[in-house]
């Protein structure tokens, strides 16, 4: 198979697979922001972007959050699109760079640390930022954003800053313990290879 088309397959399947896990896995983890859920999805993300570079990993960031936000997590709107492509794509681009200058086991654990560290200060900016302009009905009312800002700036300590250390935590993980047994068999076809492989010689003995 053409290495590009191959490319392309996987990458289509990450983006399946990263769709089909936050349909299947979300729960809120503070009480206190329930909005706030926990979704495997960026797994998959992470795998790719290990594999074939941060771009990619952008890319398949915002297929994913684009088909995910009018699908499994349509009640979540143009918030919740705009927050998984800032968030995700913060922790793949530091995180994908990293391993692409390190491609070791201590590279990987450096990549996912800073990675997650970065993305959590980066959804700091977001929520304190932009997120009182999401939820202000009129955003020309100066008086409501400032109230609504303030209203966030409670959460960031309690629960925003420990929101997405788990949630990048936890992903990076999972990525670290599966990504070689995924990329052998999933990115670089070791079982499709044997497969034909064994076909080849069968031919051949025919």
């Amino acid at each position: 198979m053409n290495q590009k088309i191959r490319k392309l397959v996987v990458m289509a399947m990450l983006v399946a697979l990263s769709i089909v896990l936050v349909y299947v896995v979300h729960f809120p983890i503070f009480p206190a922001a329930p909005f706030l859920e926990y979704d495997p999805a960026d797994i998959p993300i992470l795998i790719g972007t290990f594999a074939f570079g941060p771009l990619a990993g952008v890319m398949l960031t915002v297929v994913t959050s684009l088909i995910q936000g009018f699908t499994v997590s349509a009640q979540s709107g143009v918030m919740g699109i705009a927050m998984h492509i800032f968030a995700t794509s913060t922790l793949v681009l530091v995180a994908g760079n990293i391993y692409r200058l390190h491609r070791t086991k201590k590279g990987a654990v450096v990549a996912l640390v800073v990675g997650t560290l970065a993305m959590t200060m980066a959804m700091v900016v977001f929520n304190y930022f932009i997120t009182p302009y999401f939820i202000t009905p009129d955003i020309s009312d100066a008086a409501a954003v400032a109230a609504n800002r303030g209203f966030v700036a409670t959460l960031l300590v309690p629960v925003i800053v420990p929101f997405n250390l788990i949630k990048a935590g936890v992903n990076s993980v999972i990525t670290f313990v599966v990504y070689k047994t995924v990329s052998r068999h999933l990115i670089h076809g070791e079982s499709w290879k044997k497969h034909t492989n064994m076909e080849g010689n069968v031919q051949a003995e025919q």
